[in-house]
C-alpha cells in the first residue's frame, strides 16, 4: 500500500521557519522524483520545490528561492522541505508527490499558516 505521509506543518510568525516531512512507503522510493505542491484558499494548486531520483538535481518557485530547500534521505524514504524567513504568503497546505513516468502518488497534506 503507497503512503505518503506529510508532517510539520504549523503557525508560525512572519520571518519564522518550519521543516516539513513526507514520510513514504509502498513503492522503491529513490527512483522518484519528488515535489513540494501548496495550495492556498481559493487558489490552483502549484509547483513549490523538487528534487531529482538520480542526481537530485533541485528547482524552486521563483516565489520561495533562497529561503526553501527541499531535500530528501533514500535510506529513510523521506522528503525534506526546509522553509525559512516564512511570509504570510506561503500560507497554505502543503503536499508531497512522488512520480516515475506514469505512476503518481500525492500524499494528504499539511497545513502551514504564517500570521502574527
Amino acid at each position: 500500500q503507497v503512503q505518503l505521509v506529510e508532517s510539520g506543518g504549523d503557525l508560525v510568525q512572519p520571518g519564522g521557519s518550519l521543516r516539513l516531512s513526507c514520510a513514504c512507503s509502498g513503492f522503491t522510493f529513490s527512483i522518484y522524483a519528488l515535489n513540494w505542491y501548496r495550495q492556498a484558499p481559493d487558489k490552483e494548486r502549484e509547483l513549490v520545490a523538487g528534487i531529482g531520483s538520480r542526481n537530485a538535481d533541485t528547482k524552486y518557485a521563483d516565489s520561495v528561492k533562497g529561503r526553501f530547500t527541499i531535500s530528501r534521505d533514500n535510506a529513510k524514504s523521506t522528503v525534506y522541505l526546509q522553509m525559512n524567513n516564512l511570509r504570510p504568503e506561503d500560507t497554505a497546505v502543503y503536499y508531497c508527490k512522488a512520480i516515475r513516468l506514469s505512476s503518481v502518488y500525492w500524499g494528504q497534506g499539511t497545513q502551514v499558516t504564517v500570521s502574527s
